[in-house]
């Protein structure tokens, strides 16, 4: 009796396409990543605790665990001028018995932890190159590379970002919108010590993050309207360093730039499918979220250990990877996380944006009882953890 194919092509050298790969061929499949070479990455991850679980399950975390700082607080302070001030509020991981909410990464550091662990391991291939073209088939997808190359797959796994070129190609739908934002995302050392408190200002144009790192350090995100990050960009590092200690309210006192600053804008989008034509979205393939909440590349990694495990189930029913039954299972396994954390992240910054009294009224209302009832508080705090390991 012969044996279904296993081959699998993952497309997309961010995290959750690396991630995907390393999870993917730990399974048996035959793997092969197709990326360019990584492009400099500014920004961090609040990892939290069930992707945590994920990668230390997949040898990468100890690594990993040196570089990063624990999330042990998280406060949120409105920052805005309105009529209706929320209260400040702050919750612990202790109150919910965790050792902290996650961890937070230098992207530039798990992007190099997962290519050195796929470096290792056996059985995968890695190209570097970009993918020109996708076309799916009855029985297979065919790659072409910007080399002219091809490269034919029993499954591909479009990990190639927001713009996926795989998943135009399997004819899935993208329903996003452009916030009137851009995020500012760099490196800062401060006076102060964060006592591993992560701190989201609210204010009228979007979150000003800041979010521990080892030491007296800590990563920004600073979300702005496009002029307003126009201007901030063009400073020189200490004029910059010295409006995000104002923006701050010198919460960690002085601060100093440390490294380049990236920006990218807002946009918010999810895929209509998850799965079609031999090929499974992963990461912002899939969905594009606001810098709230630590949502985004946590359900990037989600993704990846969805997608495997619906690939190990394949295998061990001797099943060709890139069936329907396994488009359908990975999809049902994705759909309601995906759809339910992109919606509070929007409503969220949609909330932010408004000029609407009511808005702003039910947005204050809903902190103070996030402060003053502990039930709940504790509720929001687990559901914001939740989506564990599911490989």
């Amino acid at each position: 009796m012969s044996v279904a194919r296993k081959d699998v092509a993952v497309v997309g050298g961010g995290p959750a396409g690396l991630l995907a790969a390393l999870l993917i061929a730990r399974t048996g499949a035959q793997t092969t990543l197709i990326a360019p070479a990584p492009r400099p990455d500014t920004r961090t991850t609040a990892l939290l605790d069930g992707s945590v679980a994920i990668l230390r399950d997949a040898g990468v975390w100890d690594v990993l665990r040196p570089g990063a700082a624990p999330l042990l607080k998280l406060r949120i302070i409105d920052g805005g001028r309105r009529l209706f001030r929320a209260p400040e509020v702050t919750f612990e991981a202790g109150e919910i018995g965790v050792e902290a909410f996650g961890w937070n990464v230098a992207n530039a550091a798990l992007t190099k932890a997962l290519i050195e662990a796929l470096a290792n391991t056996p059985g995968v291939r890695i190209v570097t190159a970009e993918v020109r073209r996708s076309s799916p088939a009855a029985d297979s997808v065919s790659l072409t590379l910007d080399d002219g190359a091809t490269l034919d797959a029993a499954l591909a796994v479009a990990a190639d970002g927001r713009g996926s070129l795989l998943r135009e190609a399997a004819g899935i739908g993208f329903k996003s919108r452009r916030a009137p934002q851009t995020a500012l995302a760099f490196f800062v050392s401060h006076d102060r010590d964060h006592d591993g408190v992560s701190t989201e200002i609210q204010a009228e144009e979007g979150p000003f993050t800041l979010v521990p790192l080892p030491g007296k350090r800590s990563s920004v995100v600073w979300v702005a309207s496009p002029a307003r990050a126009d201007s901030l960009l063009a400073l020189s590092p200490e004029a910059l360093a010295e409006a995000a200690t104002l923006k701050s309210g010198r919460l960690l006192g002085a601060m100093r730039l440390e490294g380049a600053v990236g920006s990218f804008p807002i946009t918010v989008g999810v895929a209509t499918r998850f799965a079609a034509a031999r090929t499974l979205l992963v990461g912002e393939s899939g969905h594009v979220l606001p810098p709230i909440g630590a949502q985004g590349l946590n359900l990037g990694v989600r993704d990846a250990a969805g997608a495997a495990k619906a690939i190990a189930t394949a295998l061990a029913e001797r099943r060709d990877v890139g069936d329907g039954r396994t488009l359908r299972a990975y999809a049902r396994s994705r759909v309601g996380d995906v759809y339910s954390r992109a919606a509070a992240t929007d409503l969220l910054n949609r909330s932010l944006l408004s000029s609407l009294t009511p808005v702003h009224a039910a947005r204050g209302f809903g902190l103070a009882a996030l402060s003053r009832i502990g039930p709940l508080r504790r509720f929001v705090m687990r559901e914001g953890l939740a989506g564990g390991p599911a490989f």
